[in-house]
Parts: C-alpha cells; sequence; structure tokens
C-alpha cells in the first residue's frame, strides 16, 4: 500500500517535472548570453577602466549562484564528467593555488573563483545536455546575439556602430568591432553544427548562416572573415572525407596542410599573417611583446607570477613590459604567453594536455558522429585563434565554457547516436 501510495505520488510529480528540462534549457541559453557579455561591457563599464568594473562583478553573482544550484541537481553526473576532463578542473586547480605565489593574491583569488565557476557551468552543461540539445542551446544563443546585433546596427546605429574609431565598422552588442566579428564567426559554426543534428529543422538552420555571414563582412574583421571561412569549410571537408576513400584522402590531406601552414606561420612568422589579416605586425607590436614576455617568463619559468595579476599590479613587470615596448600593453595577444605568465610552463602543459587530448578525441571521430561537424572545426578555430589572442583560462568568457563543454563532451563515451 504504501509502495501504491509513493507511485501515485510520483506520477501526480510527473507534470511539474516536466517543465525541469525546458527550465534548464532557458538557464543555459541565458547563462551563455550573460558570459557573451554582450550589452554588459558596453553600458557597464568604461571602456577606459574595464578593471574597474563593480556592477559587472554584482551581475556574475547570481550566475554564479544559478550555477551551483544546478550542478546540486546533479552533482554525480558532474562529478563523472569533472572526473574524464581532468585536465580542465587541475587547470582551475593551479589557478586557484597560484594566489599562494602571486604578485596580488587578493586579485588573483577573486579571478580564480570566476575561472572555477566558468569552468564549472561548462561541465554542467556536457554533463546534462547530449549533442544535440547542447548545440540547440548554444545556437539558439547565437541567434539571439545575431539579432539583438542586426537591431542595434541598423536602428541604433549610435550604439551599434563605430563613430571615431574604424568609423562605419558594426560592433553590435559589444565594445568593438572585431568582438562582433568573432561572435558571428562562431555563430556560423554552431547553426551548422546545429544543422547536423537536426533533420527537420536543418534549412532554418543554414539560412541563419547567411545573416551571420553579413554581419562579419559589416564588422570588416578580417580575422572573423578567416574563421567563418573555416566554420564553412570545415564541415564541409568533414562531410567530403565521409563520401568514399578518394574523397577522403583529398579532404584530410587538405586539412593537415592547411593547419600545418597556419601553425607554421603562427610559430615562425606571425607578422605575415598579421598583413594578411590586415594588420602591421609593427602597429600591433606583437611579435615585440612575445620577444619581452619571453624574458619575463624566464623570470618564473614554472608557476608564473600568479592567475590574472601580470597586467593588473602596475609597477610590476608590466611595467617593464610597456617601458620597452614604449606601449600601454593590455595583454600578451597570444593565450598559451599569457598562460605562462599566469601559471608557468606547468600550467601551459595542463592546458596543452587538455587541448591535445580534444583535439585527438575528435579528430578520432572524423569518420563516425554528427557532433564532429561541431567539435573538429571549433577546436581548429580555437587553436588557431589562441595564438593571437588571450583565449585560454578566461574567466567569465563565452569561449572557455564553449571550450570546456566540448572538451568534457568529447572525453565522454559516444553516445548511441548517428
Amino acid at each position: 500500500m504504501n509502495a501504491l501510495h509513493r507511485a501515485q505520488i510520483w506520477r501526480s510529480a510527473m507534470p511539474r517535472l516536466t517543465f525541469l528540462p525546458l527550465l534548464e534549457g532557458a538557464l543555459a541559453v541565458l547563462a551563455i548570453l550573460l558570459f557573451s557579455q554582450a550589452l554588459l561591457g558596453p553600458l557597464l563599464v568604461d571602456p577606459l577602466r574595464p578593471d574597474a568594473a563593480e556592477a559587472l562583478r554584482l551581475v556574475w553573482l547570481p550566475v554564479y549562484g544559478v550555477t551551483l544550484l544546478l550542478i546540486a541537481m546533479r552533482p554525480l553526473a558532474v562529478l563523472e564528467t569533472a572526473l574524464r576532463a581532468w585536465p580542465l578542473v587541475l587547470l582551475a586547480l593551479l589557478a586557484a593555488l597560484s594566489a599562494f605565489w602571486s604578485i596580488d593574491p587578493d586579485i588573483t583569488s577573486r579571478r580564480a573563483l570566476a575561472l572555477a565557476m566558468t569552468t564549472l557551468f561548462g561541465l554542467w552543461l556536457a554533463s546534462r545536455f547530449d549533442w544535440k540539445p547542447l548545440l540547440t542551446i548554444i545556437a539558439v544563443s547565437f541567434a539571439i546575439l545575431m539579432v539583438g546585433s542586426a537591431i542595434a546596427g541598423a536602428l541604433v546605429p549610435g550604439f551599434g556602430v563605430m563613430q571615431e574609431v574604424h568609423p562605419g565598422a558594426w560592433r553590435g552588442l559589444w565594445w568593438e568591432k572585431n568582438t562582433l566579428g568573432a561572435m558571428m564567426g562562431w555563430a556560423v559554426l554552431a547553426f551548422v553544427g546545429a544543422a547536423a543534428f537536426d533533420a527537420k529543422r536543418r534549412l532554418i538552420w543554414l539560412a541563419l548562416v547567411i545573416p551571420a555571414l553579413a554581419l562579419v563582412v559589416l564588422a570588416t574583421s578580417r580575422t572573423a572573415m578567416l574563421a567563418s571561412f573555416i566554420a564553412v569549410a570545415g564541415p564541409g571537408m568533414i562531410a567530403l572525407a565521409r563520401r568514399d576513400a578518394a574523397s577522403s584522402a583529398i579532404a584530410v590531406m587538405s586539412g593537415v596542410v592547411g593547419v600545418s601552414l597556419g601553425i607554421v606561420v603562427l610559430v615562425i612568422g606571425p607578422g605575415v599573417l598579421l598583413e594578411a589579416l590586415g594588420r602591421d605586425a609593427t602597429f600591433t607590436g606583437r611579435t615585440e611583446i612575445w620577444e619581452v614576455l619571453f624574458r619575463q617568463i624566464g623570470e618564473r619559468p614554472l608557476l608564473g607570477f600568479g592567475y590574472g595579476v601580470f597586467w593588473q599590479v602596475d609597477l610590476g613587470p608590466a611595467f617593464w613590459v610597456r617601458q620597452e615596448t614604449s606601449w600601454p600593453v593590455p595583454t600578451a595577444h597570444n593565450g598559451w604567453i599569457e598562460t605562462a605568465l599566469a601559471t608557468g610552463l606547468i600550467g601551459v602543459g595542463v592546458a596543452a594536455i587538455a587541448y591535445a587530448g580534444a583535439l585527438g578525441s575528435a579528430v578520432l571521430r572524423l569518420f563516425r558522429g554528427n557532433e564532429t561537424y561541431w567539435a573538429l572545426p571549433f577546436l581548429v578555430m580555437w587553436g588557431l585563434i589562441s595564438f593571437s589572442e588571450s583565449n585560454l583560462a578566461e574567466q567569465n568568457s563565452l569561449m572557455w565554457v564553449m571550450f570546456t563543454a566540448t572538451a568534457a563532451k568529447l572525453a565522454q563515451p559516444r553516445e548511441a547516436t548517428p
């Protein structure tokens, strides 16, 4: 009788529980929108003083609270995912431990906590959603950002179009045009990835690629144009590789040669690529910055200066970098160098294990699984961008959320779906 009574109570609760997946999906979309920092930065932060963002910090508190609540609802699933994606967890833990040797422990502690919450949200996404709903959530989020940016540029040009620097270039919901271009480049890949899983809405997802590409053009960001090319060509090459042996050989060799050339240019002659992307290597100062930063890394090679502090201490090591380059350098413009400055070569090694593991798993899925249409181009794009932008282990960053979710999903056993 008691068992029957419990069953009746469970059945009566079922209608209410069916709203839970919908609520989780809605919260995931909302959090992704916040992590994109669309509107938040331009409205709440002075671009001349981006670190004095007390209002923006308050925005993250409810995001972290919701993240912990969502994890508490499925703690074992998140724990299992975290164990499989242990390099990501180790990297966040190393950032937290770096407060013990940081040149500013308070900043490191605060930013390491933000990185931990960012990583946890990505792990929750990977543990909660299969590939199809995960990519749908990401694609829906980018669709909202795309529509918002289009409205901002077309109807509120004073906000959505740059006026003084790069006048006429669209910036959408962000500070400047390159961010809009980068976001729309990722949007293109998200739409293609969602289309690979959703045959019913495939034409709708693919149709959204067109306005996303249009915003990339309006942003006049050549880097974003290159990323968009990879977002379109990458899945196309994967589809070609799955046709027959001859097509597979052509696609694989083309991909290997293209990526290898990109890596060689980025490592040996980054100035060539910068000029091809419309950036004067001397003007941007990247190569000169890197030479100076390598000497700084030599001062603390193993553990670095502490997570998130190198550029924040005015009279610290960044002072000498700015003196030598005669430029108020804001970041290393390289994810791997930034990681070396923060957590030393140990941190770089852990990050390399995380990236290599995810990329290797994606390559092994080249001939099976629709997730490859998203995962492999995403990791290639992310890896190439990491050589020119500080996108590795960034707190409160949508790029790190997507990397964490993708890498953690790839660390799980393959789903029994095609």
